[in-house]
């Protein structure tokens, strides 16, 4: 059995706890994981505070070329990545190629960094002054990263800090911790200097000394939402900034002039893909109408009953399993709960097992009818192969669901009218917005982020929000006399530019 050590500047550490990973395909354990403490942070953060400062003097358009020599080396070694990926995650391999790609995607913005960092100017803001700005590094920033996209968010977190000047810290899931360290060997070899991105292993514990450690500026933070509120408010309480994505429910709505067949077709993929462990899944169908609700309903059956659950390396599987047996067993005890509540299980995906692979970790695609806005099956994220549908009578309750849910990560309408869906896009109190686009995350060079309990913090996930978190703003006003020492006059008062 293989160990898996940190990546720190000058050597790994020597661990007294580890964490199992497993192959999800077999439910075998296949490696074991070091959990770090704060004495291996305070080697990383003492390597980073070494070497930063001379990465922050680096010229952008040179810091630059390490991401576009980085982003070749992965692109180079994209087929190893995704097996690797998948092996501990359990997404089928070409979904482990979009998790990768997605995140080249954010390197390839960062790869801009020169133009993006440009700061403001002003001349001649009053007599003989000028104004301008400078976006400077944070320092040491870091990220804790969840074990569903174990490629995409450290390359979302990591590509943008590092492109700003600062050095960063990346603390990945512990179910899926191989990408990520491999990530770091590349950037390593892609010519980053030692000490600019490390990777520490471990769980609270590790996760407490990165919130309370005192030389380390800025948290990034993705998970479920009662950690990433914790996150918050304990950073912030040390004097952080903080950034901290939480969990969701999604809601697609379907209006009566939709195209249902696209419609089935985007569900199957938003709602089962990847098992549903996404953030920007959509587990929540909203039919406008009884006759759309049974007409939806009536096409997503064989739909349903064409996926095909496989092993990870299955090239026709449509997902594979879920990550672990503790997180199979939370979403089959979501399944009852819905049962319980009184939801209608049109499709039942408990107890599904794969020839010759009994002992991994599968569920089948789920389906609810008849749901209600006062289930706790609604309110809450399965994160599992559920789909849930919310029967609502009109334009004005299928605005009002996703609106006064405790989440706020993404929703999507399917329509033909433009004026509805204009019209649902203003109203709708929710983060991210799709039109007929089933799960609507920006790209790259927008930013990523959702409102209320999907959200704690000011800025967003990569883009310009990216590089506003990642720097602090410095403003300069100058002025130069012409010869002598000036007036002098009014020393003693505040200057304006009048």
């Amino acid at each position: 059995m293989r160990d898996i050590d940190h990546v720190i500047a000058g050597g790994g550490g020597s661990a007294a706890r580890f964490g199992e990973v497993f192959d999800p395909n077999t439910g075998q354990v296949q490696a074991r994981v070091g959990l770090g403490t704060a004495a291996d942070l305070d080697r990383a953060v003492a390597a980073a505070q070494a070497a930063q400062p001379a990465w922050a003097a680096t010229n952008p358009q040179r810091r630059a070329r390490v991401l576009f020599r980085f982003k070749e080396l992965v692109e180079s070694n994209l087929d190893a990545l995704a097996h690797l990926l998948s092996s501990e995650h359990g997404k089928v391999v070409a979904d482990a190629k979009g998790d990768i790609q997605r995140g080249l995607e954010v390197i390839e913005f960062a790869c801009g960094i020169p133009h993006v960092l440009k700061g403001e100017y002003t001349q001649g803001a009053g007599p003989g002054i000028d104004v301008y700005s400078m976006r400077e590094p944070i320092g040491i920033g870091a990220g804790i990263t969840p074990f569903n996209f174990p490629a995409m968010i450290p390359l979302w977190m990591s590509g943008v800090a590092i492109a700003c000047g600062n050095a960063f810290i990346l603390k990945p899931s512990e179910r899926d911790p191989s990408v990520p360290v491999r990530l770091a060997e590349l950037f390593r070899e892609a010519g980053l200097p030692e000490g600019i991105l490390q990777v520490v292993h471990g769980d609270k514990e590790m996760v407490d000394a990165i919130l309370d450690h005192p030389a380390i500026g800025a948290v990034s933070f993705v998970g479920s939402s009662d950690i990433a509120h914790y996150v918050y408010q304990r950073g912030v309480a040390a004097g952080k900034r903080v950034q901290a994505m939480g969990g969701a429910k999604n809601h697609g709505i379907v209006m009566p002039d939709a195209d249902l067949d696209q419609v089935v077709a985007d569900l199957s993929g938003a709602a089962f893909g990847s098992a549903g462990e996404r953030c920007m899944a959509l587990p929540v169908v909203v039919p406008v109408g009884d006759k759309t609700a049974d007409a939806l309903r009536e096409k997503l059956l064989p739909a349903i009953a064409a996926l095909r659950v496989g092993v990870s390396t299955d090239a026709e599987a449509h997902y594979g399993p879920v990550v672990n047996a503790q997180h199979r067993q939370r979403v089959e005890n979501w399944i009852q709960t819905g049962v319980d509540e009184g939801a209608e299980l049109v499709v039942d995906g408990r107890g599904f097992t794969l020839q010759g692979h009994e002992q991994g970790f599968f569920i089948g695609p789920s389906l609810f009818d008849r749901v209600t806005p006062q289930m706790r099956s609604y309110q809450e994220e399965i994160f599992g192969p559920v789909l849930q549908i919310v029967r609502a009578p009109d334009f004005e309750t299928a605005v009002r669901l996703p609106s006064e849910h405790q989440y706020g990560n993404g929703v999507a309408i399917f329509t033909r009218n433009g004026h509805a869906a204009r019209e649902f896009a203003a109203r709708v109190n929710v983060g991210m917005v799709g039109i007929n686009v089933p799960i609507p995350v920006p790209v790259a060079y927008h930013s990523f982020g959702g409102w209320k309990r999907s959200g704690f913090g000011d800025h967003n996930q990569h883009g310009m929000e990216g590089v506003r978190f990642w720097t602090r703003v410095k403003t300069v006003t100058q002025r130069w006399p012409n010869g002598g020492v000036g007036d002098g006059g009014n020393a003693f008062v505040i200057p304006t530019m009048g």
